[in-house]
């Protein structure tokens, strides 16, 4: 394995990794990945990242863009945040491409942990002759090039989606008045934010409860946004309203499927969903309630990488009560508002050591507001091993 020890080759991770973010709200389900091709002496000469899902990845979109400009390939190097895949997905295998344009060597940030990648990229270069070079696990490159793919590597790894729960609320934790009111507790900043995070995952979950109370359509709006991440709605008696403004986000233009997993059976309520374009999933666990953690499990198998959750307090409790919760973000506006709806309702604990275990990612001002990003301790720790 490679140790990046040189100003060369930190310039051109820097790049690569730039490059990947591009693919922020773009590639999903696929894994966000840059690519950045330099001549021997050290000039770069094409760069991409990967296209939306059945597009050209990063580095057919590098290859294109170095002929564009005239340049020849022959003895180049490509330098790569994840491995290149080895098999007929959506689109051919970029190992082949590499080969073909006589690439001379491939360095990569980490190995692809998709069982049909998972070292087979790195293998099938080095059998057509080219020289291979993997980063250590823990080199900056590798770790940033893991983190940026934190939903793609769960869901490969662990077989569920990266759980992001998103909470607006006061500085003493009051995310709406006992008489509901909730809007707008944070800032213009702090919502335009929380756009940019629903954008990034693949779906956004909430219940039933937020859709009767809010009526919410729970889309990204944000500018020149190609994609909508997927609805996921916990609506355990199939009582979302024919009429919720939710199904208005899919007549939108964008593609976006609405889930709704319920725990009862009414045949009358499912068809009239489905008339208007819901797709219904049975998943029923105790006291008519949906089961949770295979819901996540189904989710993952609909290549859900990351799952951003917006839903009440009572909905937030029951997903935290269970362990499902990888990651919070948390926007806290400099107000006080005293009695009202808490961030969630789980407990009561009868001891300290029982509360849910977290540290503090970054800390941020939005405008006026605070973010917080906050990771329960221990569910990043597959980011930290893995490598082809």
């Amino acid at each position: 394995m490679l140790a990046v020890n040189t100003p060369a080759d930190l310039s051109f991770w820097s790049l690569a990794l730039a490059v990947a973010r591009g693919t922020l709200t773009l590639s999903n389900p696929n894994p966000r990945v840059g690519c950045v091709i330099a001549t021997p002496d050290g000039h770069v000469i094409g760069q991409g990242h990967t296209q939306q899902a059945g597009g050209p990845h990063a580095e057919i979109m590098a290859l294109r863009d170095a002929r564009a400009k005239g340049h020849s390939l022959t003895g180049a190097t490509a330098y790569v945040t994840l491995e290149p895949c080895s098999h007929h997905g959506r689109t051919p295998p970029c190992c082949d491409a590499l080969v073909e344009a006589g690439i001379a060597k491939v360095v990569v940030a980490t190995g692809d942990p998709n069982p049909l990648v998972a070292g087979r990229g790195l293998a099938r270069l080095r059998a057509a002759g080219i020289e291979v070079e993997l980063l250590a696990p823990d080199s900056d490159a590798a770790m940033a090039s893991r983190e940026l793919n934190i939903g793609f590597f769960s869901r490969m790894v662990r077989g569920t989606p990266w759980v992001r729960m998103k909470m607006a609320a006061s500085l003493d934790g009051t995310s709406a008045l006992n008489n509901g009111a909730s809007q707008w507790i944070t800032g213009e900043a702090a919502r335009a934010d929380g756009h940019a995070w629903r954008a990034r995952a693949c779906a956004v979950l909430t219940g039933i409860g937020t859709v009767l109370q809010d009526d919410p359509r729970l889309d990204a709006r944000l500018p020149d946004i190609t994609r909508q991440p997927h609805l996921v709605i916990v609506d355990s008696a199939l009582g979302t309203p024919l009429s919720a403004r939710l199904f208005d986000a899919v007549a939108g233009g964008l593609a976006r499927q609405i889930w709704i997993y319920h725990a009862v059976l009414d045949a009358e309520k499912q068809a009239a969903l489905a008339e208007r374009g819901a797709i219904l999933m049975h998943m029923p666990g105790t006291d008519n309630k949906v089961d949770l953690a295979a819901m996540l499990r189904d989710l993952a198998q609909r290549e859900v990488n990351e799952l951003h959750v917006e839903a009440g307090h009572k909905l937030n409790g029951s997903i935290l009560r269970e362990g499902l919760v990888d990651e919070l973000l948390v926007y806290l506006a400099p107000i006080l508002l005293g009695q009202g709806a808490g961030l969630s309702n789980f407990g009561p604990l009868q001891q300290l050591q029982d509360g849910v275990a977290l540290h503090f990612a970054s800390v941020d001002r939005m405008g006026e507001d605070l973010r917080i990003v906050a990771r329960v301790q221990g569910r990043d720790a597959f980011l930290r091993t893995l490598s082809a």
